[in-house]
């Protein structure tokens, strides 16, 4: 990692004001991969999970980099994974130890904790909460049987259900994750799915379409998936299911009920900053003439190697001019209410000129709405928000 005299050098940039700040926890293991998942997640061999050596290296991360980001407020904090849940709540607790040691978090900082149905016994996640962890998000997929199998998860459906009543009962806020479009399933399949999740009252659920990433397992052997205009069949449905039950869509794949939006998330879709620490974890962060991003190396143990002697980062490069428009509105435009006009010049140190052209073409094509105040997606930008995205990318 470079020093911080290299940061704060003159550059092209001219940012008034720094953006909100958030940290991001890797922990990379899982029971077994998915095959659909391209994340920097490792299947954990027996007894094989060196977790007080990985927590040594976190912190030896979090040291080497808290020049970078010194005096600033953490506002909230992201454990993901991999499968988090997997560590043991004292674990967690000498984590969130460490950090609250070293940084100085908002007082009703949010903190989250990725969990899967498959690695909960009782009371586990009760003991995240006694360690701090405020909101919980359990990695569900789905309620049917079949369909997880398909997925290739690890938990059924009466270890799913039996996870959120146990996280219901923990937690004042909590996530549920749900794929649709997943081979075989029919729209009857995804209303019973969405149906059986609304029924456990859940504040904030997230929901995917599933995806066929490159160098994954399903990108080898590629399921027979639902056609795209099924797919979005379903998604209407969804929609139309959440919003009956009191839960509004207020970014593309998020549904809350009022108050329980996801601070973590909305800070990224907002062009905020974040330090991520762990193998694989990337970091945005602004300095008054330059944005910066950084990777962490990937494999574990060649992570913990160097984060334990202070050389964590792999990659550490400077956004350029040309690609702060695309990268800005790839995020903001992800929200429903859009963004206000001010916050991308404060975000990105560019006047508003470099996004004017795409403006224009996006409101004659009907993808977004504006005034001299914010810009938002239409209903027909949301459906084609990779199309209204594209608009913005450096010719």
């Amino acid at each position: 990692m470079k020093d911080i005299q290299h940061y704060m050098r003159p550059g092209t940039l001219q940012l008034f004001t720094l953006p909100p700040l958030a940290l991001y926890v890797h922990l990379p293991w899982c029971i077994r991969k998915c095959p659909y998942c391209d994340f920097n997640s490792h299947e954990m061999k027996p007894g094989e999970m060196p977790e007080q050596r990985y927590l040594d290296a976190l912190v030896a991360d979090l040291e080497a980099a808290l020049p970078l980001i010194w005096g600033r407020t953490i506002h909230s904090v992201f454990i993901g994974g991999g499968t988090p849940s997997l560590f043991s709540p004292r674990a967690i607790d000498r984590l969130l130890g460490d950090i609250r040691a070293r940084l100085r978090l908002e007082a009703n900082c949010e903190i989250t904790l990725e969990a899967n149905p498959g690695t909960f016994e009782k009371d586990r996640f009760k003991a995240f909460r006694g360690a701090g962890v405020t909101r919980l998000s359990v990695g569900v997929q789905s309620f049917n049987d079949a369909h997880l199998k398909a997925l290739g998860r690890v938990h059924d459906r009466a270890q799913a259900l039996a996870a959120v009543e146990e996280a219901a009962a923990s937690f004042d806020t909590f996530n549920l994750d749900i794929m649709y479009a997943l081979p075989g399933q029919t729209l009857q399949d995804v209303e019973q799915d969405i149906q059986t999740a609304l029924g456990l009252e859940p504040p904030h659920i997230s929901i995917y379409h599933l995806t066929i990433e490159p160098n994954t397992y399903f990108a080898k052997f590629p399921p027979v998936v639902p056609e795209d205009d099924l797919a979005y069949a379903m998604l209407d449905r969804i929609t139309e299911l959440t919003t009956a039950a009191g839960l509004e869509r207020y970014e593309v794949s998020a549904y809350a009920r009022p108050g329980h939006r996801c601070a973590h998330n909305l800070n990224y879709w907002q062009f905020g900053d974040y330090l991520g620490i762990g193998a694989g974890a990337h970091s945005k962060l602004s300095f008054a003439h330059r944005i910066v991003r950084q990777v962490r190396f990937r494999e574990p143990r060649l992570y913990m190697d160097n984060a334990l002697v202070g050389q964590a980062v792999a990659q550490d490069e400077e956004v350029g001019r040309a690609e702060l428009p695309f990268e800005f509105m790839l995020n903001a435009l992800r929200l429903k209410d859009g963004f206000e006009l001010s916050r991308f010049s404060e975000r990105t140190g560019l006047a508003l000129t470099a996004i004017k052209q795409g403006l224009v073409e996006a409101e004659q094509k009907g993808l977004i709405e504006r005034d001299f105040v914010s810009v938002k997606p239409t209903v027909r930008g949301f459906d084609f928000l990779s199309d209204l995205q594209a608009m913005f990318l450096a010719a």
